[in-house]
This record gives C-alpha cells, sequence and structure tokens, in this order.
C-alpha cells in the first residue's frame, strides 16, 4: 500500500490544479464538438480585385507554358529524325516516308517536295516550314526557278545577257567569279573548289571535282559543262625510296594507314624499283592508284 500511496498522495493545490486542468479539457473538447464555426456570409468573386488577380495569375500561367515548350531552331528538313520528326507533330507515316526518300540518296530542296514526300498537311507545313534551312545553293537555285516561272508565266521572254564574262573555260586557270556563274555555286563553294585544286596541284582528272567537300553531283555536273582540263598540271614529284613518312602523308589520297602500309612495304623489298610495285601491297587502294602516283616516282 505505501508503494500506491507515494504515487496517488497529492497535496491541496495540487489536486486543484489537476482538477482545473481536467474541467479545461472537458470544455474546449465540449466547443469543438458542439458549437459551428461555419460562416454563411458568401465571399463575392466577382469584385474588380479579384479579378484582376485571378486575370494577373492567367497571364503569368499562360507565359510559364509558352516558356516550357520546345523552341524550334532553324533545320535542314533531310535530316529529321524520328524524335525531332514527333517534336515537330508529324505522325510515325510522314517520317517513315521522309526516311525511305532520304534512303535513295536524294535531297528534298523545297517545302513544297517536302509535302510531297511526306504528305503533311497545309496546316502542319504552315507552321514547321518558315523554320526550314537549306544550304545556300538551293535557295538560289529555287530564286531562279521562282525568276523563270515568272518571265515564263508573263510571257516576257527577254535575252539575257550574262552579268559576267568568263575569264576562262580551263578548270584549271578558273577564278573564283568563273565558277560562281554556275547555278548552286556561291561564293563559299568557288573557294573551296579552287581550295582543294591548289591541295591537289592542280586537276588532272576531270571526275577530282567530285571528290570537293560537299558539293552535290549535280552541281559539279554542271561545273564540268562549263570548264574542262585544257593543259594537264605540273605536279611536283617526290622519290618513293627517300620521302619522309611526313612527306609521304601530305599526299591528298594517302592517310596514315596507308602510308604505314607503304613504308613497311620499303622496308622489305629494300627499294622500290618502279613505282607500279605499290599495288603489290595488301590492302592498296587501287581505285586511287592513278592519283596516288602523280606525286610518286620511283628512282
Amino acid at each position: 500500500m505505501s508503494i500506491f500511496k507515494s504515487h496517488f498522495w497529492y497535496n491541496k493545490s495540487q489536486r486543484n490544479g489537476i482538477f482545473l486542468l481536467v474541467l479545461l479539457i472537458i470544455v474546449f473538447q465540449s466547443i469543438i464538438v458542439f458549437v459551428d464555426f461555419s460562416s454563411d456570409v458568401m465571399v463575392s468573386t466577382e469584385t474588380p480585385k479579384v479579378l484582376a488577380f485571378q486575370h494577373k495569375i492567367d497571364s503569368l500561367r499562360k507565359v510559364e507554358i509558352e516558356n516550357r515548350k520546345p523552341k524550334i531552331t532553324p533545320f535542314n528538313p533531310n535530316y529529321i529524325t524520328d524524335f525531332k520528326g514527333e517534336q515537330l507533330g508529324m505522325s510515325l507515316e510522314e517520317i517513315d516516308r521522309l526516311l525511305a526518300f532520304r534512303k535513295t540518296s536524294k535531297f528534298i530542296n523545297s517545302k513544297k517536295e517536302f509535302q510531297q514526300i511526306t504528305k503533311v498537311s497545309d496546316s502542319l507545313l504552315d507552321k514547321i516550314s518558315p523554320h526550314f534551312k537549306f544550304p545556300d545553293w538551293v535557295v538560289q537555285k529555287n530564286q531562279n526557278k521562282y525568276s523563270n516561272q515568272n518571265v515564263i508565266s508573263s510571257g516576257v521572254e527577254e535575252s539575257r545577257k550574262p552579268k559576267y564574262k568568263l575569264t576562262t573555260n580551263d578548270i584549271n586557270k578558273a577564278t573564283a567569279q568563273d565558277f560562281q556563274t554556275i547555278n548552286g555555286i556561291g561564293p563559299a563553294f568557288s573557294k573551296r573548289i579552287i581550295k582543294y585544286r591548289s591541295k591537289l596541284q592542280g586537276f588532272s582528272f576531270q571526275n577530282q571535282l567530285y571528290e570537293v567537300w560537299g558539293l552535290e553531283k549535280q552541281v559539279a555536273d554542271s561545273v564540268l559543262e562549263t570548264f574542262k582540263i585544257f593543259d594537264k598540271p605540273k605536279i611536283k614529284t617526290q622519290n618513293i625510296n627517300t620521302i619522309t613518312f611526313k612527306q609521304l602523308l601530305k599526299n591528298p589520297y594517302i592517310d596514315y594507314e596507308l602510308c604505314k602500309k607503304i613504308f613497311n612495304y620499303r622496308d622489305e623489298v629494300a627499294e622500290i624499283q618502279n613505282i607500279s610495285e605499290l599495288k603489290n601491297i595488301k590492302g592498296f587502294p587501287l581505285d586511287k592508284y592513278d592519283r596516288i602516283v602523280l606525286y610518286l616516282v620511283a628512282e
């Protein structure tokens, strides 16, 4: 009994405090249970302040939604991927038509051709076509074609005088301005042709023009209709038996691996007697032989 007595024995002030605490708990619980705190007062949402605040929230929401939309940067429609096409709103069938067309090694050169190939709707074409970015020569070609169509449709045929008179028809002597008289050749491509011509020390074969990086075959065909090789260039040759590795690597048709093979072969035979022996090297590109030997002799 002494144990229980020690736990439940309180003096008068303590018992009064406990009684007051219990009373307060009962009162607060009763208030929560029985008192209705709801209000019947209706707050109008049509007041000018509320409407202005709601309008501001809606405007901010629209701005945020617009910012989250993926931005469309200029792109070449010939290189649309599955992911890119889906982002633009194209269907799988439309994307597949484009990819099947590109597998034929052909290119789309206008938004009209894009619609003909993919069969996209007019609304989607109007949405994405402003972002199409074609090469400069394609744009120039389309502009010339459009101008010609306008002349024919109006029934007006004018004898056109060339804006620039060619200085030569020799492809190894032609200037950048000479090349720019060909449709599809602008300042960039004319400089690229001349730079590659310098690297080769001059064109020895007309089909070397097709090796110019980025030059379309149909444009190169147009160039070769006007410009020909009249005199073969005088190319500085080097002795295959004394040339250094670094010097041989400067040959425009020899890469690092082929250079190693040629030097290994030269070490095996001690001396190359005839330049045609290069054909005996395993893995030698026979299709490039006539170009490679333009710069080499066996002495």
